[in-house]
């Protein structure tokens, strides 16, 4: 019983992680990275259908999600927050960003893939393996794939998000 309420836990905190990154997108601080989508050819369907987002500079996710009661332990064990180093404050693992949650096969999210919008290193910045989320596990839009695979008989596998979105 407490492995089912850590992992119920887990996933409420990666929801809420995925709604916090989609109304980011939407707000002013967003508007760099909807441009950046929106230049590269997403409409706002596409956009909401992927569950696409922001994920805003500093540790504006982090301090949200723990003032609605989620522990640091939680955030840390889905690798929404990294571990401060040398007695430093634990921080938000992507940092602006535009974000692709990446889905398990029931639709629900579990990890993340963020982008830089320009210059930077790394390009693109995934969540690590965590209890959700196992990266030789699960192949990125699969789930919204799934009807279409069963009614043209048919799997296209791409390598990058955009291009899985662009399909």
């Amino acid at each position: 019983a407490q492995v089912i309420e850590r992992a119920v836990k887990l996933r409420e905190a990666v929801e809420a992680a995925c709604m916090f990154f989609q109304s980011a997108l939407q707000k002013p601080e967003g508007r760099r990275a909807l441009e950046y989508l929106h230049g590269r050819g997403l409409g706002d369907d596409i956009i909401s259908r992927y569950r696409l987002g922001y994920a805003p500079p500093g540790n504006v996710l982090k301090n949200e999600l723990k003032r609605r009661g989620f522990a640091e332990d939680v955030l840390m064990e889905v690798r929404l927050i990294n571990e401060g180093k040398d007695g430093r404050d634990s921080f938000d693992f992507f940092r602006d960003r535009v974000m692709f949650p990446i889905f398990d096969a029931k639709g629900r999210p579990v990890a993340f893939g963020g982008r830089v919008m320009g210059e930077g290193e790394p390009k693109y910045l995934n969540s690590p393996e965590t209890p959700l989320f196992h990266k030789g596990g699960l192949l990125y839009g699969l789930s919204l794939a799934r009807q279409s695979i069963v009614d043209q008989n048919q799997v296209v596998v791409v390598e990058g998000y955009m291009d899985v979105i662009a399909l």
